[in-house]
């Protein structure tokens, strides 16, 4: 069913179904049926002949939360599945479905069911449609692309799609992506509606959708021998939300070098963010990161440091980005603190035997009066089974330092939290 809603003069789509969707048996079923894409001399033979793509992920989650006298236990199936046509005349599409199911344990906060006497897990159950776009190849090295759409840009510090948790994030909009000019690369996107993890049945409009009225410019060049170059800006008015609107302007370098037998690897980064639009006067921090590491024998080593300013009224924010990914794996820190985020932070990383295995060590304190917040292991094992199958086991632990400071200023970040997560996954 499609709905249709207006908000400030602009009106996207919420696309929902409201019959159940067996999209674990209908993916199967598809696989056996529907040929292989080819050329397409025809629209007809465009729809017909194109191809199919999902993904079946199954996840069980733990989480062990300092002030909660249970528990968080969710069992969880995610089932993606896609059709996207072969190109007539520059033209293709794809129509993207996805269901997030609750397989046995559902006692956890989905942030929509009530149930908060446990911590959160924010899987909530529901059928979407995750990507829904009309595609052209407009020549010059230029792609365009229209409607319900995945944008990640760079490592997703500032966009992306936080394929973390079940329910993607996707983009309402108009995006453009250009490789004319020699090693450089060109994204830029209009952006209308953000879907959010949280699903379209979450009480808390925000929650739901991010009704918006932004522009999204990111420039890669990789050209140079040392690294690739990019610079960025981020423009973003949130019409339901005004007083958080703010633009990121950055630049950031991204390279590795061979050294004898072991490989150089390093990374520069920092951005400055404004009020923008409607946004609260307050709203102004500034981003750094800078990574050295290297790559010897099989092991990556990478000593990380990372800073989301605050003066103890803002913080620097990044509420598109795939946050999972970044200050630990706990994710307890979704949210940047008014007082901001120093993380220095250790990662190491060697495949043996076929398994890869992760590590990460981090502690946490702040940039406005230079407090600690805490600090957190993270381990992960994953195993690529075949093409279609693999399966991960992943663990974090965030231990909260007690200091007085801490406490009065930001409680929550003075709790212990420890997560486990099990994973299956068959992509095809």
């Amino acid at each position: 069913m499609n709905t249709h809603h207006s908000r400030t003069g602009h009106t996207y789509i919420r696309y929902t179904l409201d019959l159940p969707f067996r999209a674990s048996s209908l993916a199967l079923a598809m696989l056996t049926v529907l040929p292989q894409a080819h050329a397409a001399g025809s629209l007809m033979d465009a729809l017909t002949y194109g191809s199919v793509s999902g993904q079946l992920r199954y996840r069980y989650e733990n989480v062990d939360q300092e002030g909660f006298t249970k528990d968080a236990n969710a069992s969880t199936l995610r089932t993606q599945l896609g059709y996207t046509t072969d190109s007539y005349q520059g033209f293709n599409a794809m129509l993207q479905f996805e269901n997030v199911a609750e397989i046995g344990h559902d006692n956890y906060n989905n942030t929509n069911n009530g149930q908060t006497q446990y911590p959160v897990v924010a899987d909530p159950a529901g059928t979407e449609v995750n990507q829904a776009w009309l595609g052209y190849e407009a020549g010059y090295s230029t792609s365009l692309k229209y409607g319900r759409q995945a944008i990640n840009l760079d490592n997703q510090r500032f966009i992306g799609t936080v394929g973390w948790r079940q329910n993607e994030q996707s983009y309402d909009a108009f995006s453009l992506v250009n490789g004319s000019l020699p090693n450089t690369t060109v994204t830029a996107a209009y952006v209308t509606n953000v879907n959010r993890v949280f699903g379209e049945d979450h009480p808390n409009p925000l929650f739901r959708n991010y009704a918006m009225s932004s522009g999204l410019f990111n420039a890669t060049y990789k050209g140079f021998s040392a690294g690739s170059l990019t610079g960025y800006a981020y423009l973003l008015d949130f019409e339901d939300a005004p007083a958080i609107s703010n633009e990121s302007l950055g630049v950031r370098f991204d390279g590795k070098r061979n050294i004898g037998d072991y490989k150089l690897l390093y990374t520069a980064e920092y951005a400055s963010q404004s009020d923008y639009q409607d946004g609260a006067s307050t709203i102004d921090a500034d981003y750094r990161y800078a990574g050295l590491g290297a790559e010897v024998q099989g092991w990556q080593v990478k000593a990380n440091y990372e800073l989301l300013g605050g003066d103890g009224v803002y913080g620097f924010s990044t509420p598109l980005a795939t946050l999972h990914a970044f200050n630990g794996w706990a994710d307890k820190f979704l949210t940047t603190p008014a007082d901001g985020i120093e993380d220095i932070y250790l990662t190491v990383g060697k495949t043996l035997y076929e398994v890869a295995l992760a590590g990460q060590y981090h502690a946490f304190s702040s940039d406005n009066l230079g407090y600690d917040y805490g600090t957190e292991w993270d381990l992960s094992a994953g195993k690529k089974i075949n093409k279609w199958f693999s399966v991960l086991l992943k663990y974090a632990s965030y231990s909260g330092d007690d200091n007085a400071t801490v406490v009065a200023r930001n409680v929550a970040l003075s709790q212990d939290v420890d997560k486990l997560w099990l994973q299956a996954d068959v992509t095809f």
